[in-house]
């Protein structure tokens, strides 16, 4: 590391919700930031506006928000190098393009799209390769390179429209040394010119990219791998601006693969497969499409989090819960795979269980009550209890946090993901209103009516209300009848808890307290299960 501070950058562009890969990108270069006692920058990459989604910015933000990763300038807190939205520094590039042009490093092109795309199409008629606009065929073509002055100047006076790209030069090797890959080499004669200024007046990402990076005194690059076929043409470019004393270090991060290896994770497998790609729900503005997130499937942002960093960086030892801050102490970019990870859904849910299971009960009673008050709103499809309409009262009221505290000890182990608490629980506020017919089908027997008659009458004289008394009560009924436990007690869930669910029986019983065990008792009988 030399003495230049460390300031990376995060610089998506909004064209849509982040994916996973992108809110990696971000993480990385957050805990490399903070580990170097850095700056961390969120810079808004927008000069593409044909592919500008409306919300997508905005999306970034509450993102980075959610998953703690905040930086320390953006397009809302400003900075010494502010602005930090593109579309905000259209005059700066400008003039650095023009800067390339002068020098000989760039040129006006006139060829239209469609003469391009007619080019493109009778290389292939052909049977020859791709068409490129390269060191091959730009002496072919209407540019600066090919007409007269004169003629170029006058196009440019009539407003024919035109583009300005880099002029690679020939027959040269750029070679780099990559944080990650280690050397990269390519030669010059593999690449093309680049469209550097559109047509619309706004730069290219290459342009706009390398001057910012150099005028916010960025020291790494930390992006994906997508991006290092174009980085030889950015090293070309801080050659020809004469930065390469100051050009930054590069780091082109893996892949995110799906599940089975196969190709790079899309927003296709997750809806294919039933998990999110998406750090925050998503709802297209064209189509009005809602594309899943893990923070309202029900995901901790710090299990996700620490899942995302172990996709593609390990720290050395079997290690694989750690706390924000201990990532930032043992992130290293030289342990970074070079391969791509594979995405594991179901290990995605044992981080946040994991998580969950660790949190203060009373943290999670919290949560606890937010989800009962809310269950009458709660669209309870993904609960399976749509049939429920809670139309008599809960055993307790829903925002009582100490009924809430007693509650999470018996299904803390039973969580997943956040609405799992309110899967586990709701049978502690109301009495269910229909009945597993599997469960009953299996456990109700023609003596099971006047089995259940008898136990709940020595139930009803029972004083002490504790699962120790329950218990010794229904070892008592059992032992002196004759009765299996199981004849005894699986009728009685059903009647309970409407399913053959929850933690221990003894337990639910004490928590909803005598009356309501004994109502739902006596209510399940008298609707058809007798």
């Amino acid at each position: 590391m030399n003495d230049q501070p460390i300031r990376v950058r995060f610089a998506p562009s909004p064209t849509g919700p982040l994916h996973l890969g992108g809110i990696r990108t971000a993480l990385y270069n957050y805990l490399f930031a903070r580990q170097h006692n850095g700056t961390f920058i969120l810079r808004i990459e927008d000069t593409d506006q044909s592919r500008f989604v409306p919300g997508a910015e905005e999306y970034v933000l509450e993102a980075l928000r959610w998953c703690g990763l905040e930086a320390d300038e953006d397009v809302n807190k400003g900075g010494p190098f502010a602005p930090y939205r593109q579309a905000d520094r259209d005059e700066v590039y400008r003039n650095y393009v023009q800067v390339l042009v002068d020098r000989g490093h760039a040129y006006y092109a006139f060829d239209t799209p469609e003469e391009l795309d007619d080019l493109r199409h009778q290389y292939q008629k052909e049977g020859q390769e791709q068409f490129q606009y390269n060191v091959t065929s730009r002496n072919q073509l209407k540019n600066s390179l090919t007409l007269p002055e004169v003629e170029v100047r006058q196009r440019m006076d009539r407003g024919d429209p035109f583009v300005i790209r880099i002029l690679i030069p020939e027959n040269q090797e750029v070679v780099f040394h990559d944080l990650i890959r280690g050397e990269v080499s390519v030669h010059t004669d593999n690449l093309d010119d680049k469209v550097l200024f559109k047509s619309d007046g706004l730069p290219t990402y290459h342009l706009a990219n390398v001057v910012d990076d150099y005028l916010m005194k960025i020291s790494h690059v930390i992006r994906g791998e997508e991006w290092l076929p174009s980085a030889p043409m950015h090293l070309l470019l801080y050659r020809f601006f004469g930065w390469e004393s100051e050009m930054p270090r590069f780091a082109h991060l893996p892949l995110i693969l799906k599940p089975d290896g196969h190709g790079k994770l899309s927003k296709r497998d997750g809806d294919r497969l039933g998990f999110p790609v998406y750090p925050l729900q998503w709802t297209d503005p064209d189509t009005g499409e809602v594309s899943r997130g893990f923070r309202e499937e029900g995901y901790l942002p710090s299990a996700f989090i620490n899942m995302l960093a172990l996709l593609g960086w390990n720290p050395g030892t079997e290690q694989e819960l750690f706390s924000l801050e201990e990532l930032i102490h043992l992130f290293s970019l030289e342990r970074i795979h070079k391969s791509g990870s594979k995405f594991d859904p179901e290990k995605a849910k044992w981080f946040n269980h994991q998580y969950l299971a660790h949190l203060p009960d009373e943290e999670l009673a919290e949560m606890l009550v937010q989800l009962a008050v809310g269950s009458s709103q709660l669209a309870m499809g993904s609960l399976q209890l749509a049939t429920h309409q809670f139309t008599r009262s809960p055993a307790h009221q829903l925002s009582d946090l100490v009924y809430a505290r007693r509650i999470i000890p018996l299904i803390k182990d039973r969580i997943t993901l956040i609405p799992d608490l309110w899967t586990n629980a709701w049978f502690f506020y109301f009495a269910p209103e229909s009945y597993d017919l599997q469960v009953r089908e299996k456990v109700w027997k023609p003596d099971t009516p006047q089995l259940v008659t008898s136990f709940t009458a020595e139930a009803e004289q029972l004083r002490v209300w504790t699962s120790e008394s329950i218990l010794q009560l229904v070892q008592d009924f059992t032992g002196r009848t004759g009765v299996k436990m199981g004849q005894l007690m699986m009728p009685l869930r059903l009647l309970v808890v409407g399913s053959n669910q929850g933690p221990g029986l003894m337990e639910i019983a004490e928590v909803i307290g005598k009356e309501n065990f004994i109502s739902r008792i006596k209510t399940g009988k008298s609707r058809g299960n007798s």
